[in-house]
């Protein structure tokens, strides 16, 4: 594979009939969205990817995308850095039967009037997608991580309430 600048968009028709691989990087600052999901700016991100025909004749496009985030840890409210990583396994559909017939191995991709797909928007979309739900600390490095936060606290009622089946007891004793 080469390393080279990783193309905005891509032809994946003509880029399969060519065999293409590529290995470059994406700069984090063009990726909008993921940076203002992040509690930081994102690193560069790593792309490798290649462009082929598999036996059955499906154009895809598979790859792995590499990113360090800085997040915001949701049980101690400090940052820390985490490495996202991302498999990815596409291949382009035109229509609703094309993506019926698709195999389970491939995700549908849509291409654009021209063919073409947009490989930055689609790599920041599988990281956003990756990217922890709940952004947390391991156990071990977390301040709070094996503290049971403690909010408020909740008094026992003192006084005794009615029975609201009360009276359906008296009616069943009729």
């Amino acid at each position: 594979m080469q390393t080279v600048k990783i193309p905005v968009s891509i032809d994946p028709i003509r880029a399969a009939a060519s065999l293409l691989s590529y290995e470059g990087m994406i700069p984090g600052k063009q990726l909008k969205r993921l940076n203002e999901l992040s509690a930081g700016d994102c690193s560069d991100v790593a792309v490798s990817f290649e462009c082929g025909e598999d036996i059955q004749g499906i154009v895809y496009l598979k790859g792995k995308a590499v990113t360090e985030l800085t997040l915001n840890c949701q049980r101690c409210m400090t940052l820390y850095t985490t490495k996202v990583t991302v498999d990815f396994n596409f291949s382009p559909c035109g229509n609703e039967d094309e993506i019926d017939e698709l195999p389970d191995v491939y995700d549908p991709i849509e291409c654009d009037e021209i063919g073409e797909v947009r490989l930055h928007q689609l790599i920041e979309d599988e990281l956003i997608i990756a990217m922890p739900l709940i952004p947390m600390h391991a156990n071990e490095s977390c301040g709070k991580g094996d503290q049971d936060i403690v909010v408020g606290v909740i008094e026992p009622s003192q006084e005794e309430r009615p029975n609201p089946f009360a009276v359906l007891e008296k009616l069943k004793s009729k």
